[in-house]
């Protein structure tokens, strides 16, 4: 029994083991049956999924073949487009793109013409508050005299009984004092005077001394008037000297040259359409300082290239050439420096301005010449500036009338409406101004007005 029992158990544990392993062996090997059977089904999917992608290749290839088409199509639609528009246009494709880039052209222009007018107002604006500022307050600070002189002096007489001994027996002594002085000696019905006419200032100044001393000695005959004419020419020549240091005093300029102090008093005896140089070159250099100094530029440059800018025109019948030219070359040669020397030559722009001196003295200049008074015109000077105002302004295109106003000061200039309009109104005012300030002379300014006027008519009936 014992041994029955022993082998029953013996059997059971195998059969234990048995049950036991054939689990292991089922779980080991579960895994494995759902991956060959995915690698069953991708082998099986592969061929279909080729013929997938070869029958999209297919219908792509198909539809850039339609685009293609449609292309041609639509250039030949553009091509027929194209013909009709020129067949019905009358114009070329070249033409067509001529005549558009015209009118973008004249309208870039009317655009940067209406951009002109306005940076041109913008800055016109600031410029005239600044240059206002600036100007009144250097005219408020110089109070100067600008009376026009003439070309005649004028000698009191004690009483008319002189006349007669001025003229001398059968005429000797007027003849006698016209030969040496080259001065005129009008004598006649005018009370208690003499009148000393002459176009050379410094003859008249002779003149005039030689006459003052002949009545003061009271002995006038050929002999007395020559001893007289030699004194009065000597003296002079130490006034002239002294009128110099004067002005150099006045103008407040030190260590100019004796030479040059000696041309400037010589500036007393000249005059600028009747405007006494020196006395105008005295104001522009107390202006011109004035000016630099508000502007933060060289003070002694502008004051001393102010005094000596028109020294040129006591030298002008000795050397040729241009005044402002002559009177820089004259300033090199006695030391002065060359910023000096040009702000001379460039006053008339004669030479470009270089330098903001320059400008100062060009701007001091007008001032002292544009003041009401200061200077005078021959009528025939007048006249000419008129017309040749009038002549510039009607050589342009679309111009109806011109007028000169303000003893040509001015200018409007009325223009036809359906030829111009107002961007090209603003371009013709600018274009006529600069014309004038290339060919003209002329003191201070003048204003330029384009006025385009436009009517429209219609009758109620």
């Amino acid at each position: 029994m014992d041994t029955i029992a022993a082998a029953a158990l013996i059997a059971v544990g195998i059969v234990a083991a048995a049950v036991i392993y054939g689990r292991l062996h089922g779980e080991r090997s579960a895994p494995a049956s759902p991956l060959a059977a995915g690698a069953a089904n991708l082998n099986g999917d592969l061929p279909e999924r080729r013929a997938a992608l070869a029958r999209r290749e297919e219908a792509l290839a198909g539809r850039e073949s339609e685009l293609a088409l449609k292309h041609e199509a639509v250039d030949g639609g553009r091509r027929d487009l194209e013909r009709e528009l020129e067949r019905i246009s009358g114009l070329s494709v070249a033409r067509a793109k001529e005549l558009l880039l015209k009118e973008v052209e004249d309208q870039a222009r009317h655009d940067a013409a209406r951009r002109i007018r306005q940076i041109e107002e913008q800055t016109k604006h600031e410029a005239e508050r600044r240059v206002r500022n600036i100007l009144s307050v250097c005219m408020q600070r110089l109070a100067a005299g600008h009376a026009a002189e003439t070309t005649v002096s004028v000698v009191q007489l004690s009483a008319d009984d002189m006349k007669g001994r001025i003229i001398g027996r059968e005429g000797r002594n007027i003849r006698a004092l016209e030969n040496l002085t080259g001065v005129d000696f009008i004598i006649d019905d005018t009370p208690g005077a003499v009148v000393l006419s002459g176009f050379d200032g410094v003859r008249r100044e002779i003149a005039r001394l030689t006459l003052e001393k002949l009545l003061q000695d009271g002995r006038i005959h050929p002999a007395r008037i020559e001893e007289m004419y030699y004194q009065a020419k000597s003296e002079l020549e130490h006034h002239i000297v002294e009128l110099g240091e004067q002005g150099v005093l006045d103008a407040g300029v030190q260590g100019v040259h004796p030479e040059l102090i000696k041309v400037l008093g010589r500036l007393r005896f000249r005059t600028s359409y009747g405007q006494n140089v020196l006395a105008h070159s005295i104001e522009v250099s107390q202006l011109a300082a004035m000016m630099a100094d508000e502007l933060g530029a060289g003070t002694k440059v502008a004051r001393r290239a102010a005094l000596l800018h028109d020294i040129g025109k006591a030298v002008t019948h000795e050397i040729e050439g241009p005044h402002a030219l002559v009177g820089g070359d004259l300033a090199r040669k006695y030391g002065e420096p060359e910023a000096v020397a040009h702000a001379m030559e460039a006053h008339h722009n004669e030479v470009e301005p270089q330098t903001i001196e320059a400008v100062v003295v060009q701007a001091a200049d007008a001032l002292s010449g544009a003041r009401p008074g200061a200077r005078g015109e021959s009528l025939e000077q007048y006249v000419k500036r008129l017309r040749d105002l009038e002549q510039i302004a009607t050589r342009h295109d679309g111009v109806d009338k011109v007028y000169a106003m303000q003893a040509g000061r001015e200018i409007r200039v009325m223009v036809a409406p359906g030829a111009i309009d107002d961007d090209a109104a603003t371009l013709l005012s600018y274009e006529i101004a600069r014309e004038i300030e290339k060919e003209l002379e002329y003191p201070g300014q003048i204003k330029v007005t384009v006025i385009r006027e436009s009517r429209a008519t219609e009758y109620a009936r």
